[in-house]
């Protein structure tokens, strides 16, 4: 049982990792629209973070389903098509030269994924807990039986 709460481990540090890509990611895109930053280096920031997501996730997901944690397994799967296809597509970067006229989309975007994030990151949490207290409990229990304790 100690293998699942180190499962929920890892994947708590990945949600956490990805919910930090999507804010920095959110942030650039802000300082942008308020001119805090020039749109070169907003757009070199963010592109520099998109590959590492879309790895990320994805070995999240490969995470989930060599685990045998199907529900899991199937909350990422639509994320990581989606990523995939804008991969395939070219569309995965964002174009300095039309960063002004995709803002509003690029911001709405974000935000989705990170409300996204955020509803897996309290599944993970949960599931973290439950897996915690479940193998204090199981663990309390042999040491009763053994008579260590």
């Amino acid at each position: 049982m100690a293998w699942e709460v180190l499962l929920w481990l890892l994947s708590f540090i990945i949600v956490i990792a990805l919910l930090g890509f999507v804010v920095y990611q959110l942030i650039c895109l802000s300082d942008l629209e308020f001119d805090y930053i020039n749109p070169y280096d907003s757009t070199a920031r963010i592109n520099r973070l998109v590959i590492p997501e879309f790895v990320i996730q994805g070995f999240l997901c490969l995470l989930f389903l060599l685990t045998g944690c199907w529900f899991m397994c199937l909350i990422t799967a639509p994320l990581v098509y989606y990523h995939t296809q804008l991969y395939m597509k070219r569309k995965h970067l964002v174009d300095v030269t039309e960063i002004f006229n995709l803002l509003n989309a690029e911001k709405k975007y974000r935000m989705i994924k990170l409300a996204y994030y955020l509803i897996l990151f309290f599944i993970v949490i949960y599931r973290l807990v439950s897996s915690s207290v479940i193998a204090l409990l199981e663990g309390d229990d042999e040491a009763v039986d053994t008579g260590i304790l």
